[in-house]
Formats: structure tokens, sequence, C-alpha cells
């Protein structure tokens, strides 16, 4: 939608409905973007990519998963643009052997070293997956069958549980 275009009414809802649900965005910011300044970037792309494609969102549909579906569209694409926003500022290896961390702290850092490794399409259905989406809701916002994903979910959980017994000492 060109701001020219867009009415009161129109940047008003627009607003609404995005602060309303905001946690989307953050959501998918923190699973695509892991610093300060990627993140920040990342959701700007995504704001304007929602602003870009509000004029087509169809009110049959529930704004969030419209919404989802275009912030995981432009995250996708953005990671992979420059896959170097993706690499953390400072490597995991070393992040783990700090003698500070607790045990918590250091199931966390495996656990996003985990996530880091997944392609962005699994990154996607695992957020959505954990953000209680049902199959078919994910499968609409990515455009694959619910019985699709729930084939890629039961792999996903597969390979995170085999990779996460293969790192624990």
């Amino acid at each position: 939608m060109n701001p020219r275009e867009a009415t009161t009414g129109d940047q008003a809802r627009f607003e609404a409905l995005l602060s309303a649900h905001e946690r989307i965005l953050f959501k998918v910011v923190g699973g695509f973007a892991w610093n300060a300044d990627d993140q920040h970037d990342l959701a700007q792309e995504i704001r304007y990519q929602l602003w870009r494609s509000f004029r087509s969102y169809d009110a049959k549909r529930t704004f969030s998963t419209w919404m989802y579906q275009v912030a995981l569209n432009t995250a996708i694409s953005w990671s992979r643009q420059a896959k170097l926003r993706r690499q953390r500022l400072t490597p995991m290896e070393d992040l783990a052997e700090i003698p500070t961390a607790t045990p918590e702290e250091t199931e966390s850092h495996a656990l996003f070293a985990l996530i880091d490794s997944l392609d962005e399409l699994s990154r996607a259905i695992l957020m959505l997956s954990i953000d209680g989406q049902s199959h078919a809701e994910i499968g609409e916002i990515l455009g694959l069958s619910p019985g699709n994903v729930a084939t890629k979910i039961s792999r996903l959980k597969a390979r995170l549980r085999l990779e996460a017994t293969e790192t624990q000492p």
C-alpha cells in the first residue's frame, strides 16, 4: 500500500492490529536475527512488508495467521539474502565454556545452537509449533498441507532429540 493512497482509517486499523499482535513480530525476529542491529533491521523490514501488503489482507482470515505468513516469508528472504546476519557475535562454543554460566544457561546456549543449525523452513515450523499453532494453521501460513507439517514436525523433533543427546556430556 502506497502511504499516499492510505487513508487515516487504514493506518489506524493497521497500527491497532500490529500493536495487538506485536508478539508475533518479536517471535519471528528473535528466531531469525541474533544481534540487536539485525533484530532492529529485520523488525523494520517486516513492518514495512506488512504495511505494503496490508491492502491485500482479507479480513475473513485471522490477522495473526496473515501476519505470521508475511513476517515469516520476509524473515526467510532476509535470512537467505544475508547468511552472515545469522552469525552470532560470540560463537556458541565460546559461550558454553564460560565458567560462570549456570547449567540452565549452558542448556539454553545449546538449544540456541541447535535452533541456529536449522534451515529457515524448519525454524519457522518449530517457532509456530512452539507457539501452539495447529498443523492446519502452520500449513496455511507456510503453504504446506497439514500432513506435510505433521511429518516435518515429527522429523524435526527426532532430529533435535538426537542432536541434543549427542551434545550432552
